[in-house]
């Protein structure tokens, strides 16, 4: 949350839409993918309707506030490999990371009460 708080006010063009798919009234066959898929890691949807996922949403995201040029580092080979799997571990355990998990549950908070 602190991350999209941050790329809120670093949007001054408002280039970025922001959907909270964990909240009650979002349906996840609008987006024609589960609400599984959705949770299991980041998704974004770009100006031509084509979907991403993963390191990518990042990398368009910063790309969209300014941040080209460091977003191209990514792109270099070996780096790219590293930061997918740096987020595929951190999407798999990120509710246990920022504490939304106690034991075998966790937690989604509602819109704008995670700190």
């Amino acid at each position: 949350m602190r991350e999209i708080r941050l790329l809120r006010r670093l949007d001054r063009k408002e280039r970025i839409l922001f959907t909270d798919i964990a909240a009650k009234g979002f349906d996840a066959n609008t987006v024609g993918l589960t609400q599984e898929r959705l949770m299991a890691k980041i998704h974004g949807r770009m100006p031509d309707g084509s979907l991403v996922e993963g390191v990518e949403v990042f990398r368009q995201l910063y790309s969209a506030v300014g941040f080209g040029i460091l977003v191209a580092l990514t792109r270099i080979p070996g780096i790219s490999h590293l930061m997918d799997l740096g987020y595929h571990w951190f999407a798999a355990n990120r509710l246990r990371l920022t504490g939304r998990c106690t034991k075998d549950t966790c937690e989604v908070h509602a819109p704008g009460t995670l700190n």
